[in-house]
């Protein structure tokens, strides 16, 4: 991290260390790519295929079970739905001027650099929430209204839950509930509140890229990428792919008694390739 008592001009704008600290605060922020298999990419439209869920099965009269001696095996076939879709590219800058750059009475240039990386960040992760949510393989109505001094949450994520493992997906193994900051308030309503439970919470060390606890064996992620109203129960690395063409990618232009420009840029896609690794929760009763 930056350390205080060094001037911008001296560290900050070296563009080693612009690179790297605006590639930490971006660290920090996304929340959704921990959800997916993170690949690269050399082409710039990706074809991937979707794949069918359901256990196989045996075709005709045939059956797994019970193969006589001798007898050919029966024969047995996943299906796939071929898709496709282009990268698209994620950019912004921020201008410094000289004289702030030369004084270190307020850290401007640590501002403009975080801000920088969350801008980016906010908009990779708005791409893949809208994804998991437009893609959802299962969907159901709250139980009843989040919004009431008495929600039943807790029940709607285990409807989700059964949902998702009717495909054989296991929830339990790397599931994480995505939720917005207006709707874990009313988890916390319903946990505090009307149970009485206390709050799991991580450690500080690992409250970062959205964490805030765990509940029925799943992560909670909190984000305003989320949309209100609505909450998602997804299993990470089953669901889908980041592919990625740049990483995140950051350029500082020096122009002398002027300003520096300071440019970051990132490319890439989300490919859903499992959706029924994906269960939605709308609060219809509000």
């Amino acid at each position: 991290m930056v350390n205080q008592n060094q001037t911008s001009s001296s560290f900050q704008l070296r563009a080693e260390n612009v690179s790297k600290i605006v590639t930490g605060f971006a660290l920090q922020e996304y929340v959704f790519k921990q959800l997916l298999v993170v690949e690269s990419s050399s082409a710039w439209k990706e074809t991937y295929f979707e794949e069918k869920s359901e256990d196989l099965t045996a075709s005709a009269s045939r059956n797994i079970k019970g193969v006589g001696r001798f007898s050919e095996p029966p024969y047995v076939e996943t299906q796939f739905t071929e898709k496709s879709g282009r990268h698209l590219k994620y950019m912004d800058q921020t201008r410094i001027s000289w004289e702030d750059a030369l004084t270190n009475d307020v850290d401007v240039v640590r501002r403009h650099l975080l801000r920088l990386a969350r801008a980016i960040s906010k908009a990779v992760d708005d791409t893949i929430y809208s994804a998991l949510s437009d893609n959802a393989g299962s969907s159901t109505a709250s139980t009843g209204a989040w919004d009431t001094g008495t929600p039943k949450i807790i029940t709607d994520i285990a409807v989700a839950k059964r949902k998702i493992a009717v495909f054989n997906y296991n929830p339990d193994r790397g599931g994480f509930l995505l939720l917005s900051p207006k709707d874990f308030e009313s988890l916390y309503i319903e946990l505090v509140e009307t149970r009485g439970a206390s709050i799991p919470a991580f450690s500080s060390e690992a409250v970062t890229n959205g964490k805030v606890m765990t509940i029925n064996n799943l992560t909670v992620l909190v984000s305003n990428s989320v949309t209100a109203d609505e909450a998602l129960v997804v299993v990470s690395k089953e669901v889908g792919t980041w592919k990625s063409v740049q990483n995140l990618t950051t350029e500082t232009i020096r122009d002398p008694g002027i300003k520096w420009t300071i440019r970051s840029w990132e490319i890439g896609q989300v490919q859903i390739t499992n959706p029924n690794a994906i269960a939605k929760i709308t609060n219809t009763q509000n």
